[in-house]
């Protein structure tokens, strides 16, 4: 019984100095749930970055942080409702930079670069071009190519939302193969991926991560990773210099955004909880095991990488580049 007290007590302690704690750590954020909003629909890649850095963050604040998916409009709902939320560090965007750089060019949208405040990256994952293993006619990509050359518009391509880093993918892809797709367009990866599954749709450009499971269960072939190297989690699959795709070389990253406004204190404490998740070993080896990489560090890094690709957009909408398909 007096064991049984002490034990009750002492971890009574414990848990009021580690709540006393987070508080002080962690002042500069209101005491209601965080959200994680991911513009695009469940089961992609951004949805499972967020739902492997929430439980992590929620213990390190010391408070609920609960994933919100709002798809459509290849992102831009999602992007829209963090760009006008109270800028307090409670309403999140976990998003890639073509959701804020790119899409505003080529379709109307009420934000722009300017309407965030970056929190911190949070991964990178390589692209993959994939199809159905049991309905394609394609095992390999010299042959995909071959086919769409001699077949314009005949092979129906789908990627997760207009100006998305699948999207963009597909369209570098048109380019330096010379070919041309039947674009489709979906309201997130977990949409197309059921699509290519059923076999409605020949192949798809998506993450590593929200399509590894279907390569390592032989429902998909992965004929290309759209990069230089080869990707560790694919060691016999081959990048573009392999299959004459040269100049061809990208990959997608994660980042987490906040309102513009939101207070420099408020960031840096955000920023201070997403790298100890992402510096954790269990949440690495989760992310990993999904096909991205942990980058944990300064919020400017996510902030460069913004105004670099925003650039890099500009110039290419200069081009005619940008289409909508």
């Amino acid at each position: 019984m007096w064991h049984r007290l002490l034990r009750n007590a002492l971890s009574f302690c414990m848990a009021s100095a580690v709540m006393a704690y987070a508080g002080q750590a962690y002042s500069q954020m209101p005491a209601k749930p965080v959200t994680l909003i991911v513009p695009f629909a469940a089961g992609g890649n951004l949805d499972l970055v967020a739902r492997v850095i929430a439980p992590p963050m929620a213990k390190i604040l010391g408070q609920p942080v609960v994933v919100q998916n709002k798809a459509g409009a290849g992102g831009a709902i999602g992007a829209a409702e963090v760009a006008r939320a109270e800028p307090d560090g409670t309403t999140l965007l976990v998003t890639t930079p073509n959701a804020i750089t790119v899409l505003p060019l080529m379709v109307q949208t009420n934000y722009d670069v300017a309407s965030f405040a970056s929190v911190g990256l949070v991964s990178s994952t390589s692209i993959v071009v994939v199809v159905n293993a049991e309905k394609s006619k394609f095992k390999d990509m010299p042959a995909f190519i071959d086919f769409a050359k001699k077949n314009p518009g005949k092979v129906s391509m789908a990627h997760s939302g207009i100006g998305t880093t699948n999207h963009v993918g597909i369209m570098q892809l048109q380019q330096a193969a010379g070919i041309d797709f039947n674009i489709v367009a979906y309201k997130g990866s977990g949409p197309a991926i059921m699509d290519l599954l059923g076999g409605q749709v020949d192949g798809m450009v998506d993450q590593l991560s929200s399509s590894l499971s279907n390569i390592n269960s032989g429902k998909f072939i992965a004929l290309t990773v759209l990069s230089d190297a080869r990707d560790p989690l694919l060691p016999d699959v081959p990048g573009t210099k392999e299959v004459g795709l040269i100049g061809l070389d990208t990959s997608t990253t994660t980042g987490l955004l906040a309102p513009a406004k939101t207070p420099a204190a408020t960031l840096s404490q955000l920023n201070d909880a997403l790298n100890k998740a992402l510096r954790n070993d269990e949440v690495q080896a989760q992310l990993l095991k999904i096909g991205s990489i942990a980058r944990p560090g300064p919020e400017q890094v996510f902030t460069s990488l913004l105004l670099k690709e925003s650039e890099q957009a500009k110039s290419l909408a200069k081009a005619g580049k940008l289409k909508i398909d």
